[in-house]
């Protein structure tokens, strides 16, 4: 079992939890996968993801951006060019959750019977 760690507020978490609640949701994990193959900017995210809205991608890569997991760069051009990249860490994040959607395909089966009882 894992040890517990503190969040900013000062509470006591696992740090399993903690971790998934920051990379967890419906559009996190699709981000982080898009920024896997290199830096993109706002609108290609935004056509990569057709179903998630223009408030929903913008405060989803704020939350990673304040987590640590990407980093938001500003060109000074005109118009200001915005890219967004993953950080070092999220680098290292990523196999893990690779491993876990690798977990997800090989018990999937048994999942979803469970789940329908």
């Amino acid at each position: 079992m894992t040890e517990t760690m503190q969040d900013r507020a000062g509470h006591t978490r696992c740090p399993v939890d903690f971790t998934l609640r920051m990379v967890g949701g419906k559009w996190k994990p699709l981000i982080l996968h898009h920024l896997t193959s290199g830096a993109l900017r706002f609108g290609q995210l935004q056509r990569s993801m057709p179903h998630v809205t223009q408030r929903m991608l913008t405060l989803q890569l704020r939350e990673l951006e304040r987590h640590g997991l990407l980093t938001r760069t500003i060109f000074p051009e005109v118009p200001p060019r915005v890219e967004y990249a993953l950080t070092p860490a999220a680098d290292r994040l990523m196999p893990i959750l690779a491993q876990l959607g690798g977990w997800m395909q090989e018990h999937e089966h048994l999942l979803e019977a469970e789940g329908g009882e």
